[in-house]
């Protein structure tokens, strides 16, 4: 079956790539009740490691192609309700449907990694820990393996500790992509770092920081925030006027909040 490239379909054919998404996703099926929320299934491949740990899989699949293939090659999981296979577009699927703790491990299409971390990390019923393969940049990026922060990073950094579990060569995908992939764990996922600043507040003001690239960090922040005020908590949380948003840390964020708030 050809992949579809309107649904940025990259089939994976590495087992051990597969091994090593299964084991960063840790999961302990003495854990009563848990789920693996598994997002484009594809053929099956991911689906059948997941099931072989004694998960129980909820699979949302968007390519209607690939339902009828996956209901005939797991047709026995699914009859054991060890599986359970849904059509859908899985940024539009609704966690709070379950009713137990839930994970998610993901092979999706890499144009939908922001909004797919959105979906989820800002859920009401957050997943309690999320593997996913992405862009090997996208990975670097959201690890800040350079120092740097960006949207992506503090987005999903602000919910959980993300991990860098290991590189996927291109050539470990059908049809081969352009560039190499990599998986990354987002553990410890909650909302404890809102405990003393609002969510909304914390997004706006990150959102008007990375605004324009070239400009320093004050300089943007003023189109919230008078900056005779933000002179004021610059200097007393000891930050530089100088410092440019990608250079802020997460905690950095959080005074900064506290203080404006």
């Amino acid at each position: 079956m050809f992949a579809k490239k309107s649904l940025g379909q990259n089939f994976l054919k590495s087992k051990a790539a597969l091994r090593a998404m299964v084991a960063a996703a840790k999961i302990d099926t003495s854990e009563k009740g848990t789920i693996v929320l598994e997002i484009g299934p594809g053929k099956g491949v991911l689906t059948e490691a997941l099931i072989q740990t004694g998960a129980r899989v909820v699979a949302v699949e968007k390519d209607d192609r690939l339902i009828a293939v996956l209901q005939e090659k797991f047709q026995k999981e699914i009859t054991n309700n060890q599986l359970q296979i849904i059509h859908g577009d899985a940024l539009e699927f609704d966690p709070s449907t379950f009713s137990a703790d839930y994970k998610i491990v993901a092979n999706i299409p890499y144009y939908i990694t922001g909004q797919f971390f959105k979906h989820y990390l800002t859920a009401e019923n957050q997943p309690k820990s999320i593997v996913v393969m992405v862009q090997k940049e996208v990975a670097h990026r959201i690890v800040a393996r350079d120092e740097k922060e960006s949207l992506l990073s503090l987005s999903v950094k602000c919910y959980g500790t993300p991990i860098y579990v290991m590189t996927v060569q291109k050539k470990y995908f059908s049809p081969e992509p352009k560039i190499d992939s990599a998986i990354i764990a987002v553990e410890n996922i909650s909302r404890d770092f809102f405990n003393v600043i609002l969510e909304n507040k914390f997004f706006d003001v990150i959102k008007a920081g990375f605004a324009h690239k070239r400009k320093v960090l004050i300089s943007n922040l003023e189109t919230i925030t008078p900056r005779e005020k933000l002179k004021n908590v610059f200097q007393k949380l000891n930050i530089s006027e100088k410092i440019r948003a990608e250079d802020i840390t997460l905690n950095d964020w959080k005074n900064i909040l506290k203080e404006l708030q």
